[in-house]
């Protein structure tokens, strides 16, 4: 391809996408939701907060099924402002109490009420919610709710597989994160500052 083709091609491109950006006008918070069977919905959730926090922008994290082991995430936020309510049962199988797990979920549902209530917070994560609607630890309506009447430039984001379709609905942004490969099945044990 000549020089002169690509140039061409490549302003026509751009042309395309200039124009892209200024029918974007809206300003408001949006929802974010990263699910699907695959690994990184979380690091992608809270690479999203590290560039919020890197803007100067105040962020909130509510973590279930997460537990109170090491977590990289929240040594490195919370230091800088980032507030986190962490479901201190962990993963439900571990308990196998419904009852324990649906009043701990509850619990930290409160914290993330809350949040999603205040207009302060430019962004909250609701990392693992998928499971907590999905396991009936959460009634659905009720965070349809919280999410709708939240304020209208707060961002949330929400992981976890198997999204519900109501929340897929209402999503602004979905992304779906497949397997192709995973280390922890040839064996490969999960590690700190890879794996969590």
């Amino acid at each position: 391809m000549s020089e002169d083709r690509y140039q061409q091609r490549q302003q026509r491109q751009k042309e395309k996408v200039d124009a892209r950006i200024a029918d974007a006008q809206e300003e408001r918070g949006i929802l974010i939701v990263f699910t699907g069977n695959g690994k990184g919905k979380t690091t992608a959730a809270f690479g999203t907060a590290t560039r919020a926090v890197g803007h100067g922008k105040k962020v909130g994290v509510i973590q279930f099924i997460k537990g109170q082991w090491p977590n990289g995430e929240r040594n490195l936020l919370e230091p800088h402002g980032v507030e986190f309510q962490v479901m201190a049962t962990g993963f439900t199988w571990e308990t196998q109490n419904r009852e324990t797990d649906t009043a701990a979920c509850l619990a930290v549902w409160e914290q993330g009420k809350r949040m999603l209530a205040d207009a302060a917070l430019d962004m909250v994560i609701l990392d693992e919610l998928t499971y907590m609607v999905a396991y009936d630890y959460l009634p659905l309506e009720e965070v349809l709710s919280a999410l709708a009447s939240r304020p209208a430039n707060q961002t949330v984001i929400i992981t976890g597989r198997g999204c519900h379709r109501e929340i897929l609905d209402i999503a602004d942004t979905v992304s779906e994160l497949r397997p192709v490969k995973h280390a922890f099945d040839a064996g490969v044990k999960a590690q700190p500052g890879i794996d969590y």
